[in-house]
C-alpha cells in the first residue's frame, strides 16, 4: 500500500528508514518532506548532495533548517551538537544517507560506532518527540534490502520504521516493509 509523504506517521516509529534507489527521487522526497514541517528541520548531510543542491542553487533552503556536514574528524563535536539541538525541543532530524556513512568511515568498527551515534539520536529524538528520518540508497536482492553501493544488508529493530519510496506516473509513493 503506497502513501504521500504527507500521511506518513512518522512519529509511530523512531528511527524511519526510507530506502530509495534513485538520487533524485530522494531529493524531491526530502525537498517536499522539509517543506511540509513546520517544525526545525536538523539535516545531518552525510553525502553532501542536499548541500550541493542548495549551494547551486537548484533547491532553494528553508529557513527553519539547520544543515550539519559532519566529517571524520569533526564527527563527535557535530555529533553533540545536533544531540544538543535535539534535545531542546521538537525537531525533524533527517539523515542523509546512511550510504554516506558507511563512505565515511570505511571500517566495520567505525561504522558500529556510527550506527550507535544514529540510534543514541533517535532515542533523544523519541524523549523529545523529534522524529528522525534515515535515508538509505538500497536495492532488493534475495528479499533482503541491501545498502547500494556497499552491499550490506539494511538492519531493522522493532521499533525502527522500514519505507521504501518510488516514484508512479504521478507522484511519489512510500510503502510501508514493517
Amino acid at each position: 500500500m503506497g502513501n504521500d509523504l504527507t500521511q506518513i506517521k512518522l512519529e509511530a516509529h523512531n528511527p524511519n528508514i526510507i530506502l530509495c534507489s534513485k538520487p533524485f527521487h530522494k531529493m524531491e522526497f526530502l525537498h517536499g518532506l522539509i517543506n511540509s514541517t513546520k517544525d526545525p528541520v536538523i539535516f545531518v548531510d552525510m553525502d553532501l548532495l542536499y548541500t550541493g543542491y542548495i549551494e547551486s542553487e537548484m533547491i532553494q533552503k528553508n529557513e527553519n533548517v539547520t544543515i550539519f556536514s559532519p566529517n571524520r574528524t569533526n564527527w563527535r563535536e557535530k555529533l553533540s551538537e545536533i544531540i544538543c539541538k535535539t534535545s531542546e525541543r521538537r525537531s525533524l532530524v533527517i539523515i542523509d544517507s546512511f550510504n554516506g556513512v558507511y563512505s565515511l568511515f570505511g571500517r566495520l568498527e567505525s561504522a558500529r560506532f556510527v550506527n550507535s551515534c544514529m540510534m543514541l539520536v533517535a532515542s533523544i529524538g523519541t524523549q523529545a518527540k523529534s522524529p528522525v528520518v534515515i535515508m538509505a540508497m538500497a536495492k532488493k536482492r534475495d528479499d533482503k534490502w541491501i545498502l547500494s553501493p556497499g552491499g550490506k544488508q539494511v538492519i531493522k529493530s522493532e521499533n525502527t520504521g522500514l519505507y521504501l519510496l518510488k516514484k508512479n506516473a504521478d507522484a511519489l509513493v512510500v510503502d510501508t516493509l514493517t
